[in-house]
């Protein structure tokens, strides 16, 4: 079997999502997506199609390796080229488990367990009151889930950070004022209060904070027993991580924004975090992250990866999830979206109260409905060309 073609579409969801399809001559196709990694990771793929043509579609790592060591000097070791890397690695994977007709955990040397537990990213505002939150959490909860995730960086996405009484704050600080880290507080109380003891709940702070301003904020959460603080401080300081979790029993949870498992090799060698999330569909793909989760459990550290993917991306994943014994829990981040079943070819929610069944399916176990993606098509991108 040899590879005779690499297509590529777009459509809006979390980001730009990304589906790399590859072609062989025996007919058989396999379907990748990949996130954040934007225009500069669709023109990488297209650029690589040369070097893909005629291969072994079978001969993924060594695919995978090979072109990321051919472009060392163009970025191979982290950011678009490795998220354009991850697209074809993903759809290599399903295109292998279609050809043998058996799911990719059992290329993986099977699996550990049959359910992936799944948590949800919840739209909780910093403006929000008890109620409006409880509202939140009871819809969550209603759809099986029993563990979510707030973010309480106030404003972080809208710019809108501002102290008590309107006076807006300096957004490329890093320090916590009082009234930021008092409605921190406030929002995970309300959080915790509406969840009850039997959901897990989860904080993020997208690295938004300085390390005095991070540990404070650790300390303080200790009486909620959270599932995890999340990102307190920047990735690029390692040394700084393990001080917040060194100074807290919060258990700490970071690397949606580190690259391949030499990425986390400080961050597992320091113990610098008590939890890691590679983003499956974005820092290198289905065999290396579950590298990076046997390197993690080397030193008994769970692995729970941060995810935006459709469910496409999900599923991929969740192949990863099972097939390593330290999987702690999967992200959803499409609760809002209307099309998180119809963008599937059978039209299905892969997630069934709050947990996806791993059946039996070949590859990744489940096809893209691309009548239903193409409607979101991204601005500026073809269609599968």
């Amino acid at each position: 079997m040899k590879i005779t073609a690499i297509r590529t579409a777009a459509s809006t969801g979390h980001c730009m999502h990304l589906w790399v399809r590859i072609e062989t001559d025996e007919g058989i196709t396999g379907l990748g997506e990949c996130v954040h990694g934007g225009h500069q990771a669709l023109a990488i793929i297209h650029e690589l199609r040369r070097r893909l043509i005629g291969r072994d579609p079978f001969e993924i790592d060594a695919i995978f390796e090979g072109l990321r060591r051919g472009y060392v000097f163009d970025g191979g070791t982290g950011g678009a080229l490795i998220t354009a890397l991850t697209g074809i690695e993903i759809a290599l994977w399903d295109l292998k488990g279609k050809a043998l007709g058996v799911p990719i955990y059992e290329l993986m040397g099977g699996k550990f367990r049959d359910s992936i537990r799944v948590y949800a990213d919840c739209q909780v505002e910093p403006s929000m009151d008890f109620g409006e939150i409880q509202r939140v959490v009871e819809d969550v909860v209603a759809r099986g889930f029993t563990a979510l995730k707030i973010d309480v960086d106030i404003g972080a996405y809208t710019g809108d950070r501002r102290r008590g009484g309107g006076r807006p704050k300096d957004l490329f600080n890093y320090t916590a004022d009082e009234w930021e880290h008092q409605r921190m507080l406030e929002l995970v109380d309300m959080t915790t209060r509406a969840a009850g003891k039997d959901v897990a709940v989860a904080v993020d702070v997208h690295t938004r904070l300085d390390v005095p301003s991070a540990i404070r904020l650790a300390r303080d959460l200790e009486q909620f027993h959270l599932l995890w603080l999340e990102e307190p401080v920047p990735p690029e300081n390692v040394d700084a991580m393990r001080e917040v979790k060194r100074a807290s029993s919060t258990p700490i949870c970071a690397g949606e924004n580190l690259y391949l498992r030499h990425g986390f090799r400080d961050l597992l060698e320091k113990q610098a975090v008590d939890i890691i999330m590679p983003d499956i569909p974005k820092c290198g793909g289905l065999s290396e992250c579950r590298k990076i989760a046997n390197m993690a459990e080397l030193y008994y550290i769970p692995f729970a990866p941060h995810n935006v993917a459709s469910p496409i991306g999900t599923m991929a994943s969740a192949q990863v999830c099972a097939s390593i014994p330290n999987f702690l829990v999967l992200e959803f981040h499409w609760l809002h979206r209307d099309y998180w079943a119809s963008i599937t070819a059978d039209g299905e929610d892969i997630i069934k109260d709050g947990y996806i069944q791993l059946g039996t399916r070949p590859g990744i176990g489940v096809e893209l409905n691309e009548e239903v993606a193409r409607t979101y098509q991204y601005p500026g991108t073809t269609w599968f060309e």
